[in-house]
This record gives structure tokens, sequence and C-alpha cells, in this order.
């Protein structure tokens, strides 16, 4: 992806301000992991407004709006807008592997290892993740708002509940590493008690071995002298 240095303003919109025009699809296609990573990209002044495929013309005229810069076709590297699309699962393919509900960046597949997912439609942002993940090609993609595009096929309350619930996801999975994270520490601090226990173990037997062949030499020794003085 190509770094475009845009000049910054003196009185730039916040982070905050950019990424709430955002639609939080969270699909990537803008070339960041995710809409907040855009929206800071664009407030440092390394990304163009026009990277947006989901939020369209319209919202890179919101966008040109409320950062001053000048408004400009969509970046073609990014994709066109297109009307919304949903993610269907084919229940007769699908072999429960789980790829596309660890792509999903909004919890909205269900299901679990072995067994048939599903798509939850109404939370389906369209991101696409899960579609070139999946190693059996049994995903179909829906066009659920022919004919509109950009907001006209996406609300700003249907991007707020994506925000939500991707938002939940990041501190689920944080959570879970973290957990993991700990789990990890506490096997490496029984094994090396456990290590350190046999070492000691170990230098108790190797001791118990050195003493014993002294003991051995010593009775020798005396045994000799005993069958030299008789």
């Amino acid at each position: 992806m190509n770094v475009v240095v845009i000049q910054s303003l003196p009185s730039a919109p916040s982070v905050q301000q950019i990424h709430a025009l955002l639609p939080q699809t969270q699909c990537t296609r803008c070339g960041y992991p995710d809409c907040l990573s855009y929206a800071q990209a664009i407030h440092r002044g390394e990304a163009a407004i026009n990277r947006c495929p989901p939020g369209g013309a319209q919202g890179m005229q919101r966008l040109a709006q409320l950062t001053g810069q000048a408004e400009q076709p969509l970046d073609p590297d990014c994709g066109g807008e297109g009307p919304r699309h949903v993610a269907a699962v084919n229940e007769a393919w699908c072999i429960g592997c789980t790829l596309c509900i660890k792509a999903c960046p909004v919890d909205c597949i269900l299901g679990s290892n072995k067994h048939m997912h599903t798509v939850i439609e109404a939370d389906c942002t369209g991101c696409g993740l899960c579609i070139p993940v999946c190693p059996v090609d049994c995903i179909d993609w829906i066009d659920i708002t022919p004919g509109q595009v950009g907001w006209a096929a996406w609300s700003p309350a249907e991007a707020a509940s994506a925000l939500k619930r991707y938002t939940e996801r990041n501190v689920r999975q944080a959570r879970a590493q973290a957990e993991h994270a700990q789990r990890l520490e506490a096997k490496a601090h029984d094994k090396l008690a456990h290590l350190d226990t046999l070492t000691k173990a170990n230098d108790e037997a190797e001791l118990a071995r050195k003493r014993a062949v002294v003991e051995a030499a010593l009775t020798r020794a005396r045994q000799a002298r005993e069958a030299m003085g008789r």
C-alpha cells in the first residue's frame, strides 16, 4: 500500500470524529486492519479519505467536509462501492472447520468444531473476510440492498451496532489471550519446580553413589591392613 502524505490542517478533527464517520464494517479494504486504524492514519496525514468503499462516495464527502480535504473519487485499489452483501453458509458443504468464525470481526457466525455454521444475517457487515478462509468454498455472497450503495445500504445505527460487537470481540479475545498466557506461565513455573526437584534428587543420588564408592574403598583398605597384620 502506498503511503499518501497529506498536510494536516491547523484545526484537524480528532481521531474519534473521523472514526465516527466510518461504516465500522472492519473489512480492511482500506489497507488498514480496522476502521479505527484507518481513522488514525487519516488523522496523522498518512492516508487519503477516499479508501473506504463501504462508505462510498457519500462517506468520502462526509470525511472531506470534516477534514477540509478536497473531494476525490474512491481509490480503485481499494475496490468500488456497491450494494450491501451478507454471507450465507451452504449447510451441505460446511465441514465445521471454524475458520470463518475466527475471521469474522463482529461475531455474526455461529457454530463449533465439526458442526455446521450459520450466519446471523442481521449482524453481518458484509466485510467478506470469511470467504477467502473457507477451505471448501461453502460461503455464498448475497446482495440484500440491490440498487443501494454506500450509506444508502448501511445505516449509522447498523454501524454503531457493528462497532459494539467488534469492540466486545476484541475485549473477549484480549481476556482469553491474557488467561492463556497466565496458564502458560503457571505451567512453566510448575515445570521449573519439577525440574528443580529432579535436580535435587539427582544430586542426592550422585552424592550417595560417591559416598558408597568411598566407603567401599575404605572397607577394602581396612581389610588389606587387617590381612597384613595377621
